[in-house]
């Protein structure tokens, strides 16, 4: 796979030429220099890839020889969201993907809640789209990571009612209290919420909502573990409820936890997202990193 020798540039693009059958981003490795993988990837996510004209954002997108590339020479395609809570990870005309910070809400409650919606709606304006920030599922307001908004009401109701056949993979990260005994395996049992709206769990059925958790210990110490959740149910407190069952609260939780607060939050963030696009069908993958103050207890 060589470099066009006489690639043609403009304002927007640079143009190169396809020599030999590969993965889309092994392409992109290969023939854009001076660039990361971490930010060749986030222009691919970005929409600033075009094959033969069309978008694509598939990482492994099957090239063949004579098709041409146009890789976005912009550092951003539209303006900037700029807030301390959300950050924009992935936007196309249907849907946009946001990390979100500690503190927020992703939806409003109450009179004048800082809420994730409400920020969205707001760069919308600014930035003269003519659509909303639709709310397809929620984070908590101190749990951290990925999230993705509807921004068209078609958008938002194939997500409702087909959610968990979109979203294939979905995955938190946390820090819990005590020493992990186990490396891995499922917990799995009903949930279901009391009259304060502290959800209980109970090994049979109790009216409530079966939840099904998988665990995956990264890493401990005699005082805290590090631990991946992966969601096969999307339940309301699930990893939280779940986690204290095994004895391992997460920590920061005032709700079901026991006072172990290490770093003064909710130790818990959405770090990982994969769904198939509603409109187009392929396949979205969003990863963020582990927050660097859960790793520095396990140092």
């Amino acid at each position: 796979m060589q470099r066009e020798d006489n690639r043609k540039t403009n304002t927007e693009y640079t143009y190169l030429q396809v020599t030999a059958e590969s993965p889309l981003l092994e392409f992109l490795l290969a023939n854009i220099k001076n660039e990361s993988r971490t930010k060749i990837k986030a222009t691919l996510r970005g929409r600033g890839i075009k094959v033969n004209g069309k978008f694509v954002t598939q990482f492994d997108f099957p090239l063949k020889p004579g098709m041409k590339i146009a890789v976005s020479k912009s550092k951003r395609n539209n303006l900037q969201l700029n807030s301390r809570y959300v950050k924009l990870v992935y936007e196309d005309r249907h849907l946009v993907v946001v990390e979100k910070n500690i503190g927020i809400l992703s939806m409003a409650a109450g009179h004048s809640s800082l809420n994730v919606k409400s920020v969205l709606d707001d760069y919308f304006h600014k930035s003269h789209q003519h659509c909303n920030a639709h709310v397809v599922h929620r984070l908590d307001r101190d749990t951290s990571g990925l999230m993705v908004y509807a921004k068209n009401m078609e958008t938002e109701q194939i997500l409702e009612h087909n959610w968990h056949d979109i979203v294939y993979d979905r995955r938190y990260v946390a820090v819990v209290s005590g020493e992990m005994e186990e490396d891995g395996g499922t917990i799995a049992n009903w949930l279901k919420d009391n009259k304060s709206y502290i959800t209980y769990s109970s090994p049979v059925d109790n009216g409530g909502k079966y939840a099904v958790t998988h665990f995956h210990t990264l890493a401990r110490t005699t005082d805290y573990s590090l631990v991946e959740y992966r969601l096969e149910t999307g339940r309301k407190n699930q990893i939280r409820v779940h986690s204290a069952d095994m004895g391992h609260p997460v920590c920061g939780d005032i709700k079901y936890g026991n006072g172990d607060n290490p770093l003064h939050r909710l130790c818990l963030h959405a770090y990982m997202l994969c769904f198939y696009h509603p409109i187009t069908g392929e396949r979205m993958e969003f990863e963020t990193p582990i927050p660097s103050s859960f790793k520095s207890l396990f140092k």
